[in-house]
């Protein structure tokens, strides 16, 4: 004997007006990737610059023998790793205004200034 199993038509979700401007405005909100980019390869750029700087000056006494050159490479990003730099980057400056918030509240002031921003900076990166 065979035993049929029984299966629950699967319902198919829904996605509501509300989900949708949600997910819009979410993704409206959050950082250009192509800046964040720029601020990554200006970074790069920078530190590749130093480390050169630094190589030279140390390598000034020896000599230079056959195979010994580096190639040098240039550091890139995909695009989903920059997608999520700047969500992280979205979420730790969402955090860090909500905790400044709460400090100012409590304080009585109306603006959020940079001493609150100091105060819940230490354990903000604790927790990042």
């Amino acid at each position: 004997m065979q035993v049929e199993e029984r299966r629950r038509p699967q319902k198919k979700k829904k996605k509501t007006r509300e989900g949708r401007a949600l997910k819009l405005r979410m993704e409206e909100v959050t950082f250009d990737p192509a800046l964040i980019q720029a601020i990554f390869k200006h970074i790069w750029t920078r530190r590749a610059l130093e480390r050169e700087k630094n190589e030279g000056n140390d390598g000034t006494d020896c000599e230079v023998g056959t195979g010994t050159l580096k190639k040098t490479r240039t550091t890139s990003a995909n695009s989903n790793a920059l997608k999520l730099s700047c969500e992280l980057l979205r979420i730790f400056i969402t955090e860090a205004v909500q905790r400044s918030a709460m400090i100012a509240e409590a304080e009585g002031a109306g603006k959020i200034e940079g001493t609150h921003l100091e105060r819940i900076l230490p354990q903000l990166l604790l927790d990042f």
